[in-house]
């Protein structure tokens, strides 16, 4: 695994939206179970548990700009390719643990302020301009 200096900079950026996911859960009450649960090439960003749900986050990060208006929102980027990978990923973690609750998948978009690559800024300290939390945004 690279080290975060040898990470490009749309991964670290993308690294501290899912933190900011996962403790925006956190405060919803939801208990942190699996980051980056890895099946076959398919992945699920954030497990994540409550009294009732176990919800299975994607996570997408953007920093505002221009050119975001161009391509959409972020939960957009959740195609239906993207979308049979997180249910294939979802069935095989129920099937491998088994929690006896009502599963959905969840998409999660976090907002930073407009930032570049040569803006020279610590991104662990960055902080969001929004979170939007789609629930149950994936069927099968």
């Amino acid at each position: 695994m690279k080290s975060t200096d040898e990470m490009s900079y749309k991964k670290k950026v993308g690294m501290r939206g899912e933190e900011l996911a996962a403790e925006y859960l956190e405060r919803l009450g939801f208990t942190i179970s699996a980051r980056n649960f890895h099946v076959s090439h398919d992945e699920i960003d954030i497990v994540a548990e409550d009294d009732k749900y176990i919800v299975f986050a994607e996570v997408k990060t953007r920093a505002q700009t221009g050119s975001n208006k161009r391509y959409g929102r972020p939960a957009a980027a959740v195609n239906y390719t993207k979308q049979q990978k997180l249910i294939r990923a979802a069935e095989e973690y129920l099937r491998r643990f088994a929690p006896k609750k009502q599963p959905r998948i969840d998409v999660i978009e976090v907002y930073f302020p407009a930032i570049h690559e040569d803006t020279p800024i610590d991104i662990a300290t960055l902080i969001p301009l929004e979170i939007k939390h789609f629930r149950n945004a994936v069927h099968k």
